[in-house]
C-alpha cells in the first residue's frame, strides 16, 4: 500500500493531527513512502528507517585491509623473525631497526591475517586451566573450580590481536585509570589500559626509541612481570600483561635505551632493497594495492588462510620441540666468545632455534637452526660502555690486591 502525506492548501492552515497531542506525524514532512509490509510500516512510523528516506553524510569509517604478508618483497630475515615470534612467544619479541621507507611498519601490520588463536578465560577473574595444573584447585575461583570438576571449559579460543601503542599515548592510556563514564554516574571504577588489552596479544610500538621514559619504564616492568598494578586513590587493580613485544625504529631519530633494547629477543637490521627488479616489484604491488586494496587482499586470501593454519599447528607443537645438549653447548660457546653478559641471550637464542626447527617441520633442534637464528638473537647485545667499565674495575681490583698483599 502507499501512504501519501496530506499537504495544506495555500492560504489555509494545516489541520491539527488527530490523537497525537502535541507530537506531529513522524511522516508529515517526509516524501511519499511505499510500504510493503507491517514491519516496514512500523519502522516508518517509529522513525527507524529515516536514513533510507533522506540523504545521509559519509560516516568516514573505513574497513582495515592490511597489505598481505605474502606480498612483501625480499627482506627474508625480517619475515623470518616475525614468524618466529608468532610461533614461539617465549623468544621475547622482535625489534626492527632501519631507515624510513623500508617496510617495517607495513610488515608488522601485515601479520593481522596470519595471527593464530589463543585460549582466553571465560571467568571475570581470569582463571585458566594452567592455574589449576600449577597451583591446585584452590588457585581458581569457586565457580571455575566447580566447572573444572564437572568437565566444563574454562576458556574459549580467540584470535590473537595486534595492539598498537600510539607514540603520543599518555601514561593513563598505557596503564589505565579512572573510568570517566563511571565517574559521570558518580561511581569510582578503574578501566584497563593498553598493556592490559595486549595480554596474550602482540603489542606493536612504532618509533619505540621516541617513547617517553615513564612509558618505557612501565612497559619494561609489565613485560618482565607479566602483570602490573594501577593505583588511583583508594582503588588498586592488578592486570595481566603477557604479550609479545614488537618494535620498530629509525636510528637517525635517536638511540634506544639499553634497558628496553635488552628486552627484545630478536633484532633485525632492515636495509633497503638493492636489487632493481625487486624494487620495481615493490612499486607494482604497492600501486595495485593503492588502486584496489580489496582486490589485492583477495588475491592472497587463500594462501593467507593456509599459512595461518600452519602457524597455528606449529605453535601448538612447540612444547614438543627438544634442544639437544650439543646444540645448547654450541650456543653457549658463541655467547662466551662474544662476551655477552645478559642471560636473555641464551633464552632468545635457544627459543628461536626451537621455533626455527618447528617451522621446518622437525621436533629436534640442530646446529643449522642455531646458526640460522644466531645473528638475530645475539647482535647488538654487547655494551662497549660495560666492557670499558669492567676493564677499569679489573685494573683497580688488581692494584688493590697488590697493595693488600704487600
Amino acid at each position: 500500500m502507499k501512504r501519501t502525506t496530506d499537504r495544506p492548501v495555500p492560504g489555509q492552515s494545516a489541520p491539527a493531527p488527530d490523537n497525537l497531542g502535541d507530537n506531529p506525524d513522524p511522516l508529515s514532512e517526509q516524501p511519499d513512502v511505499t510500504i510493503h509490509s507491517l514491519k516496514e510500516l512500523i519502522d516508518a512510523v517509529t522513525g527507524k528507517d529515516l536514513w533510507n528516506l533522506h540523504d545521509v553524510e559519509d560516516a568516514g569509517l573505513v574497513e582495515t585491509l592490511p597489505f598481505p604478508f605474502l606480498a612483501l618483497v625480499g627482506q627474508p630475515e625480517l619475515k623470518l623473525a616475525l614468524l618466529l615470534g608468532l610461533v614461539n612467544p617465549a623468544i621475547g619479541g622482535v625489534l626492527l631497526i632501519g631507515p624510513r621507507g623500508t617496510g617495517k611498519t607495513t610488515a608488522v601490520r601485515s601479520l593481522t591475517d596470519l595471527l593464530p588463536q589463543t585460549p582466553r578465560s571465560l571467568c571475570y577473574y581470569g582463571c585458566l586451566p594452567d592455574d589449576i595444573e600449577t597451583g591446585g584447585i584452590d588457585a581458581v575461583c569457586p565457580e571455575c573450580a566447580r566447572k573444572y570438576g564437572q568437565g566444563e571449559p574454562l576458556t574459549r579460543l580467540d584470535r590473537v590481536r595486534l595492539i598498537e601503542l600510539p607514540l603520543n599515548a599518555r601514561l593513563d592510556d598505557v596503564l589505565g585509570g579512572l573510568d570517566e563514564r563511571a565517574a559521570a554516574h558518580e561511581r569510582i571504577q578503574l578501566r584497563r589500559g593498553i598493556l592490559a588489552q595486549a595480554d596474550r596479544n602482540l603489542l606493536y610500538i612504532d618509533e619505540v626509541n621516541l617513547l617517553s621514559n615513564e612509558v618505557v619504564d612501565m612497559i619494561l616492568d609489565a613485560a618482565a612481570q607479566g602483570r602490573y598494578t594501577v593505583r588511583r586513590g583508594p582503588l588498586a587493580s592488578t592486570y595481566r600483561s603477557r604479550f609479545v613485544l614488537i618494535g620498530s625504529m629509525n636510528p637517525e631519530e635517536g638511540r634506544l635505551r639499553p634497558q628496553i633494547m635488552d628486552r627484545f629477543g630478536l633484532r633485525v637490521v632492515v636495509h633497503g632493497l638493492q636489487n632493481s627488479a625487486e624494487r620495481l616489484k615493490v612499486y607494482e604491488r604497492v600501486r595495485a594495492y593503492q588502486l584496489n586494496p580489496r582486490r589485492v587482499t583477495l588475491e592472497y586470501a587463500e594462501q593467507n588462510l593456509q599459512v595461518a593454519a600452519e602457524i597455528q599447528e606449529i605453535r601448538d607443537r612447540m612444547p614438543e620441540v627438544s634442544l639437544p645438549l650439543e646444540v645448547a653447548e654450541a650456543g653457549l660457546g658463541l655467547i662466551s666468545q662474544l662476551e655477552i653478559d645478559s642471560a636473555r641471550a641464551e633464552i632468545s637464542l635457544f627459543e628461536a632455534a626451537r621455533a626455527h626447527a618447528a617451522l621446518d617441520g622437525r621436533l629436534q633442534t640442530s646446529l643449522t637452526d642455531l646458526h640460522a637464528v644466531a645473528p638475530m638473537a645475539l647482535r647488538m647485545r654487547r655494551s662497549p660502555f660495560m666492557q670499558d667499565f669492567f676493564l677499569q674495575q679489573d685494573k683497580e681490583e688488581h692494584e688493590l690486591r697488590q697493595i693488600l698483599a704487600a
